[in-house]
């Protein structure tokens, strides 16, 4: 474990570092902000103006977001319902890519969360439990819908791994877990983020009819939704 004060926000950056065309300041990543935390050292400015929080109503706690401040709007796009739960994860036993995938599936808030991206004020913090699966197939689909490389994608997901020991600690410290659940029994993969698993998406994608673009198209994305991508984030 690191020696990172559990006082700030974990798994913490700007995705403009993975292309040199990105405007900094726009869209930031992260896991969960804790009521408390101390202004973060990884961004010029904080709060951010906009934050998309992708995790189910049963992760939040009772006093709400803790960033639900004067001048910043937040909104709650589920992907998975429970995705953040513990007991529930080892309830289902599934493999990441194939909890990836499922949230290629229609009304899981992908494309929302995308959206909001789209049209928010900035900064935009998009942030899940961990900031490592949903909030990844997230901005993964940002960038690639404003033509960041596969290779600069899937970097910039790989950087959640050296985060994780972190991110463990803070949720452990905050909610710690029901009876009878047991973090040593999940496969390893749920926490790091090796590369293959985002992989497996980025190939759906690829594959589809138009590549990226097409497949957001052909699920329910707006026709205009890459123009306002890129005028927010070039």
């Amino acid at each position: 474990m690191s020696d990172e004060p559990l006082d700030q926000v974990a798994n913490l950056r700007d995705v403009a570092h993975t292309d040199p065309r990105l405007r900094p300041g726009v869209l930031w990543r992260s896991a969960q902000p804790h009521a408390g935390d101390g202004t973060p050292r990884e961004v010029d400015a904080w709060p951010p103006a906009t934050v998309v929080d992708l995790r189910s109503a049963a992760e939040v706690p009772g006093a709400g977001h803790p960033l639900r401040l004067p001048g910043t709007q937040v909104h709650s796009v589920p992907l998975l319902d429970h995705a953040g739960d513990p007991a529930a994860l080892e309830q289902r036993r599934r493999t990441l890519v194939e909890v990836y995938l499922a949230m290629l599936e229609p009304g899981t808030g992908l494309l929302r969360a995308v959206e909001l991206v789209a049209t928010s004020p900035a900064p935009v913090l998009v942030h899940c439990a961990a900031g490592k699966d949903r909030t990844g197939l997230v901005v993964a689909l940002v960038l690639r819908l404003v033509g960041v490389s596969r290779e600069a994608v899937l970097a910039d997901f790989a950087l959640t791994t050296a985060a994780m020991p972190d991110v463990v600690r803070r949720l452990l410290a905050t909610s710690p877990l029901p009876p009878g659940a047991d973090l040593s029994t999940l496969p390893a993969e749920y926490f790091t983020a090796p590369a293959e698993t985002l992989a497996a998406v980025l190939d759906v994608w690829d594959a589809h009819d138009g590549g990226t673009q097409g497949w957001a198209l052909a699920h329910g994305g707006a026709p205009d939704l890459v123009d306002r991508l890129r005028a927010q984030l070039l």
